[in-house]
């Protein structure tokens, strides 16, 4: 009889690899599970808040416009500010002149 600690048979550990390999499967699954629950929760969560936001902004927008005496909806485009056209020249000469001093940097 050989000395030492006798030999596990290839087949018990098998088994028992395979049991743990299920259980981490089990384990991800429930994970899986409870991530898509709490996705869940967030998503109707951020739609509440959303309907809430959106609910006041048109609240604020249809007092405005009645204040004013316009009808219609409220459109939640972002508004832009207009430059004037001697804002716009004066932007050009200033950028124009400094393109011209790196030019002559460069040289």
């Amino acid at each position: 009889m050989p000395r030492g600690r006798p030999r596990k048979k290839q087949r018990s550990v098998l088994l028992k690899s395979a049991e743990l390999i299920g259980w981490a499967i089990g384990g991800i699954e429930r994970e899986i599970a409870q991530t898509r629950e709490r996705l869940a929760s967030l998503t109707a969560q951020a739609a509440r808040l959303r309907q809430r936001a959106g609910a006041r902004a048109s609240a604020a927008a249809s007092s405005a416009a009645s204040a004013v005496g316009v009808t219609e909806p409220a459109v939640s485009k972002r508004r832009r500010r207009k430059m004037s056209p001697e804002a716009r020249k004066k932007i050009s000469e200033m950028m124009k002149k400094r393109w011209a001093e790196r030019r002559k940097k460069g040289k």
